[in-house]
């Protein structure tokens, strides 16, 4: 995750004004992403130790890191793993190198719960035109290995390649990322994959401060701010996700979900970036998620970004997205037992 422009989200904001997920991870069920950049994190062991006592019954990293998937052994975590995006080219060009990973950070850990692979984490630019051919390989690496029914590959993308926000029904993929998220699209609906989507209401909020209220992005909003329709909108979060559902619908994926594989909120370090903002954020969130969508209800399965805050991103809010800082204190108290 990087903090970026949500240029799309401007025409929402001009219109204001006139984890959980299906493992079936049930509503019963957090997902947390467990990100590695910071020099005073806890042991892998540890981490595994402190999602099993919050009960956080998923985990996505951003890597198959050998140690990591060590300490996740018997854990029946569930576990989403990218192929890191610096891998993706040569995966992409090379099914035996898709062959070679699925061998080494797959098969090679049967007592890991795997679920999802993704392949790429908001690839940009002319690299995104490996990431298809880089899903094939592995999908039919997994085909090799008798894999392909138990665990799902696709990609993560960011919210920048929508180009039509407003309403969330007219969302769709920008003219330039339909090329590539188009056939992509049409993998995921013949392979029955999910899209993989961080979904920052932060940044859209940040971005057009002046016209978005924090409350829409706090799930705060004491009533309805979008209709659309028939869909009526109080969160931010929600018209965010049913743009990207509206697009995959246009590019032909009616039968193709979305799993929040980031959202969050950071607690320092930004505009309105606050422990209790934060807190906030992530109880209104496992708790709204379990519902869904106005245009999709049902469980919606969704990531916490993230675990721990990590010293070694750039400084500012970057560094404090954590439910837990390195020391494995609390950055604010949420029972999530409770959920």
């Amino acid at each position: 995750m990087a903090q970026r422009s949500e240029n799309s989200m401007v025409s929402v904001a001009l219109l204001l004004g006139a984890l959980l997920a299906s493992l079936p991870l049930g509503v019963q069920s957090i997902a947390v992403c467990y990100g590695l950049l910071g020099n005073n994190l806890p042991t892998p062991s540890s981490v595994v130790k402190l999602f099993k006592q919050n009960r956080f019954d998923a985990m996505r990293i951003y890597n198959p890191n050998i140690d990591v998937l060590n300490a996740l052994r018997g854990s029946k975590i569930s576990v989403m793993v990218d192929v890191a995006n610096e891998d993706v080219c040569q995966i992409a060009e090379d099914p035996q190198a898709a062959v070679g990973w699925v061998r080494n950070f797959i098969i090679d850990f049967p007592d890991v719960s795997f679920k999802y692979i993704g392949v790429g984490n908001e690839i940009r630019g002319i690299d995104t035109h490996y990431i298809l051919p880089a899903m094939e390989n592995i999908y039919n690496a997994l085909i090799l290995a008798g894999l392909d029914s138990k665990i799902k590959v696709s990609t993560v993308i960011e919210f920048g390649v929508i180009g039509t926000s407003y309403p969330p029904s007219a969302g769709a993929f920008s003219s330039n990322s339909i090329l590539y998220l188009g056939p992509i699209v049409q993998f995921l609906s013949n392979t029955g994959a999910p899209l993989f989507a961080n979904v920052y209401p932060y940044f859209g909020y940040i971005n057009n401060v002046d016209v978005i209220d924090v409350n829409y992005a706090l799930f705060t909003s004491p009533g309805t701010v979008v209709t659309d329709g028939e869909y009526q909108y109080q969160n931010l979060f929600d018209a965010m996700v049913d743009v990207l559902h509206s697009a995959l619908e246009k590019a032909g994926g009616d039968n193709v979900r979305v799993v929040v594989t980031e959202t969050g909120w950071p607690s320092a370090g930004g505009l309105n970036a606050t422990v209790q903002n934060a807190k906030t954020y992530v109880e209104k969130l496992i708790s709204h998620v379990k519902t869904g969508t106005p245009r999709r209800p049902g469980a919606l399965e969704t990531y916490i970004f993230a675990m721990f805050n990590e010293n070694e991103k750039p400084t500012g809010v970057e560094q404090n997205w954590g439910l837990y800082y390195p020391n494995e204190h609390p950055v604010y108290s949420v029972n999530f037992n409770g959920y």
